[in-house]
């Protein structure tokens, strides 16, 4: 993922994630305490700085948090998939989940207005396709 995150114009070579994975209900109580929203989602993101020019110039540092809902991922699957094909469909929506937090954590919002969703978009499609090309 780091040379997917350069090729995409993310230098992150020093920073550290945390990434946990929770279920339905644990994700509904942590949107709840932490943004107000009594309902589940599908991902959080918990950064540690507001945009990419506050990360420290030297030495590791910790990026932030991101929580990402497994039973939302295996909620979007087809019961009909074969086993194999389920798999690689819970990686593509994981793996979707991860670069839109991530995106997130570097400072991109797309709850902003439209412009911003676009660019979050076009970075997020970025991203995936760096990391399709690694596969």
């Amino acid at each position: 993922m780091l040379l997917s995150l350069q090729r995409a114009g993310l230098p992150l070579r020093r920073a550290e994630l945390s990434i946990l994975l929770v279920d339905d209900k644990k994700m509904h109580t942590l949107n709840k305490d932490h943004r107000g929203v009594d309902k589940t989602t599908d991902v959080l993101s918990f950064p540690m700085y507001n945009s990419m020019s506050e990360f420290p110039k030297e030495g590791q540092f910790l990026l932030g948090d991101i929580i990402i809902n497994t039973d939302w991922i295996y909620s979007e699957l087809d019961s009909q998939l074969s086993p194999a094909t389920a798999v690689a469909e819970v990686e593509k929506h994981a793996r979707i989940l991860l670069v839109h937090a991530l995106l997130h954590l570097l400072g991109f919002n797309h709850e902003i207005d439209e412009r911003a969703d676009r660019m979050m978009r076009k970075k997020e499609a970025q991203l995936l396709n760096a990391l399709k090309k690694m596969d």
